[in-house]
């Protein structure tokens, strides 16, 4: 009988930790270098920096320092990808993950200038949006405000921070289903998002791409992008949980 016990509690201990390593994060920026993310447009100026970013005194564009004194920027240490194209940020281009994810959890850090605008894609497909929504009446919120599911669904409320300031995004997300010919059998699911510590969406199903996606077709799996086209924004401590 002790024989069956000290078994079992070995493999109830085995299965816990394989769940452990299985949902251990995916943290796709290593912080010093672009390596595992590629430019929707190859050949386009990409107007990303990496390093660390300080706000303009008019407050619409980014300053960033590449190194810290001499050393490179250590990874994941205040350090980012960053879009600066202060002159014209429609220079910029759109980044994704070589890797590609299905059902997940992604966390992340950012920050924005004055009127700037951007956007976090689920598997390149789906995008929450990003866009300096600062101080608009909850009541006035539309699809393409911080929070939205953008041209899918307007945010319950106005949690965005001031421009200029981090803000977090944590984004609870279920791919879209697919039957063993490729006929989509559901739609994908924003589970929850949560702004700034407070939810601005729940269960909110989405019938396919939001506009601007990588590709018209929809897939069991997808890559995370980042919008870097429509003005100034950096990210940092990104992180992708799987089940």
């Amino acid at each position: 009988m002790m024989k069956k016990l000290v078994l079992s509690a070995m493999f109830l201990v085995l299965l816990t930790s394989f769940a452990a390593a299985q949902s251990k994060p995916f943290k796709p920026f290593c912080g010093h270098c672009f390596s595992g993310w590629t430019a929707v447009k190859s050949n386009a100026v990409d107007g990303w920096k990496i390093g660390t970013v300080s706000v303009s005194e008019d407050g619409t564009s980014f300053v960033v320092n590449e190194k810290v004194g001499e050393k490179e920027v250590p990874c994941m240490v205040n350090a980012l990808p960053g879009n600066w194209t202060q002159l014209n940020p429609r220079q910029g281009v759109d980044f994704y993950t070589d890797k590609k994810f299905g059902d997940c959890t992604v966390k992340l850090e950012f920050n924005i200038t004055k009127g700037s605008n951007s956007g976090v894609y689920l598997m390149g497909e789906y995008e929450v949006q990003i866009a300096d929504s600062f101080g608009k009446p909850d009541d006035k919120l539309g699809q393409g405000d911080m929070g939205a599911i953008y041209s899918a669904a307007s945010p319950k409320i106005n949690a965005a921070t001031a421009p200029g300031t981090w803000q977090t995004y944590e984004i609870e997300f279920v791919a879209p289903k697919f039957d063993e010919n490729g006929k989509k059998t559901a739609n994908a699911l924003f589970k929850k998002i949560v702004l700034n510590g407070k939810t601005v969406q729940e269960n909110v199903e989405v019938q396919g791409p939001t506009g601007g996606q990588l590709s018209p077709n929809e897939s069991p799996t997808g890559p995370l992008m980042l919008q870097g086209n429509h003005g100034p924004i950096a990210f940092r401590n990104i992180e992708i949980i799987t089940p």
